[in-house]
Protein backbone atom coordinates (compact mmCIF):
# COMPACT_ATOMS: atom_id res chain seq x y z
CA UNK A 1 0.00 0.00 0.00
CA UNK A 2 1.39 3.38 -1.04
CA UNK A 3 0.94 5.98 1.73
CA UNK A 4 2.48 8.89 -0.22
CA UNK A 5 0.00 11.15 -1.97
CA UNK A 6 0.56 11.54 -5.68
CA UNK A 7 1.40 14.97 -7.03
CA UNK A 8 -0.98 16.73 -9.39
CA UNK A 9 0.23 17.10 -12.96
CA UNK A 10 2.08 20.31 -13.68
CA UNK A 11 -0.23 23.22 -14.50
CA UNK A 12 -3.19 21.75 -12.62
CA UNK A 13 -4.29 23.40 -9.41
CA UNK A 14 -5.34 20.78 -6.89
CA UNK A 15 -7.31 23.38 -4.92
CA UNK A 16 -9.07 24.99 -7.87
CA UNK A 17 -12.48 24.00 -6.58
CA UNK A 18 -11.65 24.80 -2.96
CA UNK A 19 -12.65 28.16 -1.47
CA UNK A 20 -9.02 29.21 -1.06
CA UNK A 21 -8.14 28.48 -4.70
CA UNK A 22 -8.97 31.97 -5.95
CA UNK A 23 -6.87 33.66 -3.30
CA UNK A 24 -3.86 31.49 -4.12
CA UNK A 25 -4.27 32.43 -7.79
CA UNK A 26 -4.35 36.09 -6.79
CA UNK A 27 -1.24 35.63 -4.69
CA UNK A 28 0.57 34.03 -7.63
CA UNK A 29 -0.54 36.86 -9.92
CA UNK A 30 0.59 39.47 -7.39
CA UNK A 31 3.95 37.72 -7.07
CA UNK A 32 4.34 37.75 -10.85
CA UNK A 33 3.53 41.47 -11.02
CA UNK A 34 5.89 42.18 -8.11
CA UNK A 35 8.66 40.27 -9.86
CA UNK A 36 8.16 41.80 -13.32
CA UNK A 37 6.98 45.27 -12.25
CA UNK A 38 10.40 46.95 -12.25
CA UNK A 39 11.15 45.60 -15.72
CA UNK A 40 7.82 46.83 -17.08
CA UNK A 41 8.44 50.20 -15.42
CA UNK A 42 11.84 50.46 -17.10
CA UNK A 43 10.37 49.57 -20.49
CA UNK A 44 7.70 52.24 -20.10
CA UNK A 45 10.35 54.73 -18.96
CA UNK A 46 12.57 53.90 -21.92
CA UNK A 47 9.80 54.22 -24.50
CA UNK A 48 7.67 57.01 -23.02
CA UNK A 49 10.30 58.91 -21.07
CA UNK A 50 12.83 58.69 -23.87
CA UNK A 51 10.28 59.97 -26.35
CA UNK A 52 9.34 62.84 -24.03
CA UNK A 53 12.98 63.82 -23.52
CA UNK A 54 13.62 63.65 -27.25
CA UNK A 55 10.62 65.86 -27.94
CA UNK A 56 11.70 68.36 -25.29
CA UNK A 57 15.23 68.44 -26.72
CA UNK A 58 13.81 69.03 -30.17
CA UNK A 59 11.80 72.03 -28.98
CA UNK A 60 14.57 73.31 -26.68
CA UNK A 61 16.92 73.53 -29.66
CA UNK A 62 14.79 76.39 -30.94
CA UNK A 63 16.07 78.45 -27.99
CA UNK A 64 19.62 78.26 -29.36
CA UNK A 65 21.03 81.32 -31.13
CA UNK A 66 20.75 79.93 -34.65
CA UNK A 67 18.51 80.50 -37.62
CA UNK A 68 15.13 78.82 -37.33
CA UNK A 69 15.76 76.16 -40.04
CA UNK A 70 19.15 75.31 -38.51
CA UNK A 71 17.61 75.02 -35.04
CA UNK A 72 14.82 72.75 -36.30
CA UNK A 73 17.22 70.40 -38.09
CA UNK A 74 19.66 70.46 -35.16
CA UNK A 75 16.83 69.72 -32.75
CA UNK A 76 15.62 66.82 -34.83
CA UNK A 77 19.10 65.32 -35.07
CA UNK A 78 19.80 65.92 -31.40
CA UNK A 79 16.53 64.35 -30.33
CA UNK A 80 17.69 60.96 -31.64
CA UNK A 81 20.84 61.13 -29.51
CA UNK A 82 18.82 62.21 -26.46
CA UNK A 83 16.34 59.36 -26.98
CA UNK A 84 19.15 56.80 -27.29
CA UNK A 85 20.89 58.17 -24.19
CA UNK A 86 17.62 58.01 -22.24
CA UNK A 87 17.08 54.37 -23.17
CA UNK A 88 20.64 53.49 -22.18
CA UNK A 89 20.27 55.38 -18.90
CA UNK A 90 16.99 53.68 -18.00
CA UNK A 91 18.49 50.20 -18.25
CA UNK A 92 21.84 51.19 -16.70
CA UNK A 93 20.30 52.72 -13.58
CA UNK A 94 20.37 50.66 -10.38
CA UNK A 95 16.61 50.68 -9.95
CA UNK A 96 13.48 51.69 -11.81
CA UNK A 97 12.99 54.54 -9.34
CA UNK A 98 16.42 55.94 -10.13
CA UNK A 99 15.69 55.59 -13.82
CA UNK A 100 12.51 57.67 -13.51
CA UNK A 101 14.29 60.19 -11.27
CA UNK A 102 17.09 60.55 -13.82
CA UNK A 103 14.60 61.18 -16.61
CA UNK A 104 12.80 63.79 -14.52
CA UNK A 105 16.09 65.48 -13.63
CA UNK A 106 17.12 65.59 -17.29
CA UNK A 107 13.72 67.01 -18.25
CA UNK A 108 13.97 70.06 -15.95
CA UNK A 109 16.51 72.13 -17.93
CA UNK A 110 14.86 71.10 -21.17
CA UNK A 111 11.51 72.29 -19.82
CA UNK A 112 13.04 75.64 -18.90
CA UNK A 113 14.45 76.04 -22.41
CA UNK A 114 11.10 75.00 -23.90
CA UNK A 115 9.31 77.54 -21.72
CA UNK A 116 11.35 80.33 -23.26
CA UNK A 117 10.47 79.07 -26.75
CA UNK A 118 6.79 78.67 -25.92
CA UNK A 119 6.72 82.08 -24.22
CA UNK A 120 8.37 83.74 -27.22
CA UNK A 121 5.85 82.06 -29.53
CA UNK A 122 2.91 83.40 -27.52
CA UNK A 123 4.34 86.92 -27.54
CA UNK A 124 4.68 87.11 -31.30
Amino acid sequence: MNARPTAAPRGHDVHAGAPGGASSALRRAAATVWRHGPLVSRIVAAIGGGYALGALASVAALALPASRPQAVIGGMLGSFAVYAAAVIWVFAARSATRAWAGLALAALPLLLACATVWGAGAAS
